[in-house]
């Protein structure tokens, strides 16, 4: 049961979770672990892992529609990377559940710091407008799709932070494309560790649906923001590392404090 207040947060949680999946294809998790725990009052850092994992699946599916109709999505590159990335995903999510709450989101803070950086010396980089699967490519896709799955699963995120430069390292494909690409990804992450932590009974599925409504509103702006960004040259890329940055300061902040 959540209170009234906790529903209206979690709205408002989950404008901000579509916004940032809209915009840059990921962040939804980067966003809804630490509104879920630090904003709703959520007391259990695996409850507000295992909600924000449902929540941003369902997100990223209602955006990956939005960005599918703007022609962004290269379905074959990202069906294969999403493919090998579900058996990670399912093993991360078992061993996450293993390892103290507040230590989780400690290395999940300074994980992002390292993807923002890397993401930043990119930023100029304007890669391919069209990519299709290959033998060039495919080891990569297979490879880098399980890395990243099994570190999604591990932090309980929909793991757009990852998949995008993920997705730019194994293909060159450019940052919109990447973005739109990985909600493929996204939501089948999001589906595969939201559905271990349910097995083990960690989430608020009232919660995860307020924070989904919210989602829907927000994912609409954020696509609609990703276009008009995508016009200028490495602004998305400069976004997306800003956002990282800013959120994983404050998480580090706050576990500093409470220790």
């Amino acid at each position: 049961m959540i209170s009234m207040m906790q529903g209206v947060l979690g709205l408002a949680s989950g404008v901000l979770v579509g916004f940032s999946l809209g915009l840059v294809g990921g962040g939804g998790s980067i966003l809804a672990v630490p509104l879920m725990v630090y904003v709703v009052g959520v007391p259990d850092a695996h409850v507000a892992i295992g909600t924000s994992a449902i929540a941003v699946a369902a997100n990223a599916a209602i955006n990956l529609g939005n960005h599918a109709r703007g022609g962004h999505v290269h379905w074959s590159c990202a069906l294969v990377f999403a493919a090998a990335g579900i058996a990670g995903a399912l093993g991360g999510s078992m061993l996450g559940k293993l390892v103290d709450g507040n230590n989780l989101l400690v290395m999940f803070a300074l994980l992002m710091l390292v993807i923002a950086g890397l993401m930043l010396r990119s930023r100029s980089n304007e890669g391919i407008d069209r990519v299709d699967i290959s033998m060039a490519n495919t080891p990569a896709l297979l490879a880098l799709g399980l890395v990243t799955g099994t570190l999604s699963g591990f932090f309980g995120i929909g793991g757009g932070f990852l998949i995008v430069p993920a997705l730019m390292l194994a293909t060159g494909m450019a940052i919109m494309s990447a973005i739109a690409s990985s909600l493929v990804a996204v939501t089948a992450f999001g589906v595969t560790t939201a559905a271990s932590y349910a097995w083990s009974g960690m989430i608020s599925w009232r919660l995860a649906l307020v924070v989904i409504i919210g989602g829907i509103v927000g994912g609409l702006a954020g696509t609609g923001a990703a276009r008009y960004l995508s016009l200028r040259r490495g602004a998305l890329n400069t976004v997306f590392a800003a956002i990282i940055i800013v959120v994983a300061l404050y998480m580090l902040a706050r576990n500093i404090y409470v220790t």
